[in-house]
């Protein structure tokens, strides 16, 4: 057997060294690249949760199946960023109402649990449809106002309203695309009742602001609600300016026209003093 000579060995022994330092250095790269993701991801989520802008949701605990009950044994409560939480998710003040009830689809684990993932659909209080900071308001409506019926939960509409002072009548929109959440006491409008021929109802429940809120309820003290009803997706504005109602119909603005307010005066005597004539009139024969 032959013996290496020392030069070859002494070569051999150099490769052996090279590779294991590229090996350790490629080590140390992978190490450090692994601390700094893992870092910048660290400090996505502590930015997240700094800003506190977190909502709690149910969500399952694992990977749950179609039928799986909804307890303390299946489901959790989790903080996520409001953003990310979607707005049929079951919140722990509405956990009450779904406790007991069967998933109808499935859940993976960590997942917020949907109301709409329930079987029956049960839904929550009138009250849960609302975001927060927002307000229901109720307006009364007649046939005209209300489109003839037309009007259904979910569409949205504008608000028109009609007043008028002591010498003229004026018309604005008050609010621009308005969710609609209720015609008359029907919500869904995948309901039985709403299938067919339009309904009568006589008010529409809004999903507005609580400023929004109070003007429309200024609005049904001094004149007339009228609802416009939008085509799906349109969320052009329009203007939002007061105009006088003659103006609107092309007809002369103001008092100086053709028509005087001066009495009439015959034996002497005002016959009344409101009467209203054509100023080219002429006065009567002595």
């Amino acid at each position: 057997m032959t013996t290496p000579s020392p030069a070859a060995m002494q070569t051999r022994s150099r490769k052996h060294w090279i590779v294991l330092v590229v090996a350790l250095a490629l080590g140390v790269l992978a190490a450090l690249g692994a601390s700094n993701y893992l870092s910048q991801k660290m400090a996505e989520i502590e930015a997240r949760s700094q800003d506190g802008d977190l909502v709690q949701v149910v969500v399952a605990k694992t990977s749950l199946p179609s039928g799986a009950p909804i307890g303390a044994e299946t489901v959790a409560v989790r903080e996520i960023p409001r953003t990310w939480a979607h707005s049929g998710a079951i919140t722990p003040d509405q956990y009450g109402r779904a406790e007991g009830a069967a998933l109808a689809h499935p859940a993976a684990a960590g997942e917020p649990i949907l109301w709409a993932q329930l079987e029956g659909r049960r839904a929550p209080s009138f009250s849960a449809r609302l975001q927060s900071g927002q307000r229901a308001v109720t307006v009364p409506v007649d046939e005209i106002s209300s489109l003839s019926g037309m009007v259904e939960p979910g569409d949205r509409i504008d608000i028109v309203v009609s007043a008028r002072n002591e010498t003229r009548s004026f018309t604005f929109t008050l609010l621009q695309n308005v969710q609609v959440l209720a015609t008359g006491s029907v919500a869904d409008p995948e309901a039985p009742e709403t299938q067919g021929l339009p309904r009568s109802y006589t008010t529409i429940t809004l999903d507005t602001s609580p400023e929004d809120a109070k003007r429309v309820i200024a609005a049904r003290e001094i004149g007339r609600v009228t609802a416009l009803l939008r085509a799906p997706g349109d969320l052009a504005a329009v203007s939002g300016a007061i105009t006088d109602a003659r103006k609107l119909l092309g007809l002369p603005a103001g008092e100086d026209g053709a028509v005087s307010t001066v009495p009439v005066i015959y034996g002497g005597g005002p016959i009344t003093s409101g009467l209203r004539i054509d100023a080219r009139a002429q006065a009567p024969a002595d």
